[in-house]
């Protein structure tokens, strides 16, 4: 014990005499200071940082890249000691090491501006557009009101706020050329709601009624829960129930196929969900994933299939329909959150149910019963639990808004294409 106090007492004094070295500017003397301190510690996370930022000011990338990556091997619970290694592999020209650097920063905090404004340069002499323009967005979104934001960061997000604009405003000119075809093709057919959907995705309108991630369409009204009525089709599906459910016990029996809800990589903000990424209490058999059938899981499903095929499924290239039996283990509760987009509402079929099971959608609280539907719109904020000892399982497909018509509808599956083939022009 005391050894160790005395190793600490010699650090302190070291410590303090490389500091007063660098303020008179001899830096070989704190070099060698720092040297002694590590003989003492070769984990001391203080002077390795000293070190590395010393060698860096200096343009010694390579001592500095060592000193930072034992830092971060040693500890790298905090963004700025990757982001001081993603500087140093940056001077480097280590295109893959500031990646992985950033991607880690960004791992021990998604929402930090300074790893975020990295990667987004880094997309941006990669020429990877699209991924620039979505990282700088995000940098909008976290960063405070310019006034509040430290003077040499300013016109790190004045860039941002620029870039983002200019690819907006491309982008909505790439969407109005691309889609003028199916324009024509629905040409005297109400398409107001249409155009405002696209103008405010591309940043000409501003959104101020929904909590939809990603697309948003004016004028929808938002409804917790629809009425049955509504959809004239959904009584048969409700009566195949025993059907789906003898089918998902089966693939359930066979313990093949299912996969966790969420997938999301590291990094990317999750927010209430965070604690369910890559759960097994949260997890998901497709039938059909990103608008593609799940092959596999499908052909064991053939009546599920069937029924299935008697719902309006939206077409939205790369991410609907999407049709899955979600299973929620015991004691798990999905947090408050919002969908992707209002043009689809999603459909719960109750299969397995239990006591202390229960459902919220806005102000509108409701148990599950097997075999009775329940269509919501799930860009209102909703989550779900299980308070049960046992297993919870409801089959979940989406279905195209009821109160779009079918020229709409049109100009949505039109636009998924275009915002595909946008993606793939600034993607290498």
């Amino acid at each position: 014990m005391q050894q160790t106090r005395d190793v600490a007492r010699e650090i302190e004094i070291l410590t303090a005499a490389a500091n007063k070295a660098l303020q008179e500017g001899k830096g070989s003397q704190a070099i060698t200071y720092w040297g002694q301190i590590l003989l003492l510690n070769p984990n001391h996370i203080p002077t390795l940082a000293a070190l590395g930022k010393y060698s860096l000011a200096n343009n010694d990338n390579n001592s500095a890249c060592k000193a930072f990556e034992r830092v971060c091997q040693i500890d790298g619970r905090d963004p700025q000691q990757w982001i001081s290694l993603a500087i140093a592999y940056r001077k480097l020209n280590n295109i893959d090491g500031e990646s992985a650097a950033i991607q880690q920063a960004l791992v021990a905090d998604p929402m930090d501006m300074l790893a975020l404004i990295m990667k987004a340069d880094l997309h941006t002499r990669l020429g990877e557009t699209h991924q620039a323009a979505l990282t700088y967005g995000s940098v909008v979104k976290v960063a405070p009101p310019i006034e509040r934001v430290h003077p040499s960061l300013r016109p790190s997000i004045e860039f941002a706020m620029q870039y983002k604009a200019n690819y907006d405003q491309e982008h909505g000119k790439f969407l109005d050329d691309f889609l003028a075809t199916a324009y024509q093709e629905v040409h005297g057919e109400q398409l107001d709601r249409f155009r405002d959907s696209v103008d405010i995705m591309v940043g000409r309108k501003k959104r101020y009624d929904s909590q939809s991630l990603l697309y948003h369409y004016p004028s929808l009204a938002p409804v917790e829960f629809f009425d049955h009525e509504r959809f004239p089709w959904l009584a048969e599906i409700e009566n195949g129930t025993e059907q789906i459910l003898t089918e998902f016990m089966h693939v359930l029996g066979e313990e093949e196929g299912f996969t966790p809800y969420l997938e999301y990589s590291p990094g990317v903000p999750m927010g209430q969900l965070a604690e369910l990424n890559n759960s097994p209490d949260w997890s998901a058999y497709h039938l059909y994933k990103d608008g593609v059938v799940q092959e596999a899981n499908a052909a064991k499903c053939p009546n599920t299939m069937r029924l299935l095929s008697l719902a309006p499924q939206p077409i939205q290239l790369g991410k609907t329909p999407s049709a899955l039996f979600s299973l929620l283990k015991p004691k798990t509760h999905i947090r408050p959150h919002t969908g992707a987009s209002n043009v689809r509402l999603l459909t719960h079929i109750p299969l397995i149910i239990q006591e202390h099971c229960g459902f919220r959608v806005g102000n509108q609280t409701k148990p599950w019963i097997p075999g009775q539907a329940l269509v919501f719109d799930d860009t209102i904020e909703h989550e779900a639990w299980n308070n049960s000892d046992q297993l919870r399982v409801v089959m979940i497909f989406d279905i195209w808004h009821p109160d779009l018509s079918e020229a709409e509808r049109h100009m949505i599956t039109a636009m998924s294409k275009a915002e595909l083939a946008f993606k793939e022009r600034h993607s290498l």
